[in-house]
């Protein structure tokens, strides 16, 4: 550890190979996620970050999430600056709405109460005014309804027309009603029902892990978009506690309906990988006209509602059908800088190269042993017997492969923070690289950033030939070092990439409750995972559920649609690339 600590000294004088001007973005978003005092959960605090709002207002990007005590702001959908309002609702933020008309961005946060909105015409400045001081009271169409919770706004440029959507709830549907624009965006008649769940049906709105338990579901996260005449009312469910947390749409003709249930549903559905659970969030344009699709990966380790945020490339196809792409969402994606054909051309190609690696540490704590740093579990992790600057994490990818991109993912073990200061909350550290295990380079140094990165996402300028990396730490604000995932991303032999073989032997057989499938396939050898991949037709293969080699080949899915025909297929990655796909397997 000394003679490691010794070549540190040289960082000064050593050209670092992290890229000053980074082009591409991994989930969960690398943003300074906020502690969220929600539920302190015997006293153990936790950043977090649920229910995103990307709004694109003037050229800027702005992003409220729950809870945040303010909002970020990009020019890039990369890189995001915290903006401290100058005035915010006093309870917090939860579940907000936020849409930009014209020059003015307007805010709502969720409430079982009356409410201001607020507005900016400077939201780059923080500076928040009310629009209105409160909100009337809901018209009683149920007898507790005052205030909308986890709300939506919609100006229908067409009409000329203000609507605002809300619910959340495993009894109450989804409402929507009109708004008045020369009255301050008050009510304008009563609340219209819109939307129930129907997990008898729809075999991904039941509840629980991979749908499997018997809770009633529940829906919330309304969104509208309007395509081609069209409206998308954007719902989630069945819940944001587990891995199938998922967006889904009802489409009509008019913003109050009749909306009728998309057969492809659910839109956004990523229930396998490092991160799982992508529901509640909304859709938006970015700058060029392409379509994205933002939610909320589900984290758990101190708080079941411990999470983060994620966005995924979406569309419309040639059938006005809504789509959002989450296969390898947790990878490295390009950010737009234009109008792009097909979202799949964002994503980078740079595969995972530390699935199941050998890790060691410079310390542990108790049972919490390096190796879990590698498994793309956010919910296992190391602990270092002391935060302290200095000790160090050592991963060997086994032989020398080519290093695009590095991925810090930090847990907060039995943390005491209860404020968001900066001069306590932030995290520095090195990343460093070696051929041959002992003479080392620098690959990486964040020891004099003062942001807050729980998920240090780290793209390199130019790629490096490299077999060990290594994190040195410097500093984190929680009372200890514990790293959940030390992701590297790449490619094992880019001078002779070639892609795995195709599985063969692929099988999928519906259940006699139509809600499941069962799929198995044969193993291919040396391949790190597969993407079950199916959809309502053979080139409609939108859903996709990642599944590690080292488990077993047969998988349930519990998501189908009842009377719905699908098209289910199989590709294998590795540390290369991805296979063509299989076989297309109709299953009527």
């Amino acid at each position: 550890m000394k003679a490691f600590l010794g070549v540190g000294c040289l960082w000064a004088g050593l050209a670092l190979a992290q890229s000053p001007h980074p082009t591409t973005y991994c989930n969960p978003m690398d943003i300074a996620y906020r502690y969220n005092f929600e539920q302190l959960n015997d006293s153990i605090s936790y950043r977090s970050g649920a229910d995103p709002v990307i709004v694109n207002h003037s050229g800027t990007y702005y992003l409220f999430l729950t809870l945040a005590g303010g909002y970020w702001q990009s020019k890039d959908l990369g890189h995001w600056t915290f903006i401290t309002p100058s005035r915010w609702p006093f309870e917090g933020v939860v579940a907000p709405a936020a849409i930009s008309v014209r020059d003015t961005l307007y805010l709502l946060q969720s409430t079982d109460a009356q409410r201001p909105i607020l507005f900016s015409t400077a939201p780059e400045t923080g500076r928040m005014e009310f629009y209105n001081r409160w909100l009337p009271a809901l018209p009683r169409v149920v007898p507790y309804m005052i205030g909308a919770w986890d709300p939506a706004f919609f100006y229908d440029e067409d009409r000329d027309e203000w609507y605002l959507y809300w619910g959340s709830s495993n009894d109450l549907p989804l409402f929507g009603i009109r708004l008045d624009k020369r009255k301050n965006l008050a009510y304008t008649g009563d609340p219209v029902p819109l939307l129930e769940l129907h997990p008898d049906e729809h075999g991904w709105e039941r509840f629980g892990y991979d749908h499997r338990d018997t809770i009633r579901p529940f829906k919330e996260g309304a969104w509208m978009t309007k395509y081609r005449g069209k409206y998308y009312l954007q719902y989630s469910g069945p819940g944001t506690e587990y891995n199938v947390y998922a967006n889904a749409t009802y489409v009509g003709d008019a913003p109050l309906g009749p909306f009728r249930y998309a057969p492809y549903n659910p839109i956004s559905y990523k229930p396998g990988g490092f991160m799982t659970g992508v529901g509640h969030g909304n859709t938006f344009q970015d700058h060029y006209g392409n379509y994205w699709n933002t939610g909320t990966p589900w984290i758990a380790v101190n708080w079941n509602f411990e999470r983060r945020i994620a966005m995924f490339p979406a569309g419309f196809d040639a059938d006005d059908e809504l789509y959002v792409n989450t296969r390898f969402g947790d990878f490295p994606h390009y950010l737009p800088t234009k109008k792009w054909t097909t979202s799949d051309e964002l994503f980078t190609g740079w595969m995972l190269l530390s699935y199941r690696k050998p890790c060691t540490a410079s310390s542990t704590l108790d049972t919490m042993q390096a190796s879990r740093v590698t498994d793309e579990n956010p919910r296992t992790f190391w602990v270092a017997q002391h935060n302290r600057e200095g000790e160090w994490l050592q991963l060997d990818l086994q032989r020398e492969m080519e290093v695009r991109a590095v991925q810090v993912n930090y847990t907060d073990y039995r943390s005491n923070l209860y404020s968001n200061d900066s001069n306590v909350v932030y995290t520095q550290f090195r990343l460093s690289h070696s051929r041959d295990g002992r003479t080392w380079q620098p690959l990486a140094d964040l020891t004099h950033d003062r942001r807050d990165r729980p998920n240090a996402y780290v793209e390199l300028e130019q790629p490096v030939r490299t077999r060990y990396l290594r994190y040195e730490h410097v500093y984190v604000g929680s009372p200890h070092l514990a790293i959940s995932d030390f992701r590297v991303f790449g490619y094992r032999t880019p001078d002779r990439r070639k892609p795995p073989k195709i599985p063969t032997r692929f099988m999928a057989i519906r259940d006699q409750d139509a809600r499941n499938v069962f799929v198995s396939w044969k193993a291919v050898p040396g391949v790190v995972g597969y993407n079950i991949r199916w959809g309502i037709a053979s080139d409609k293969l939108y859903q996709a559920y990642q599944i590690f080699a080292d488990q077993p080949t047969q998988k349930e899915i519990r998501a189908l649609n009842i009377g719905q025909a699908y098209y289910f297929a199989i590709e294998a990655f590795d540390e290369n690339g991805v296979s063509s796909l299989s076989e297309v397997v109709h299953v009527p």
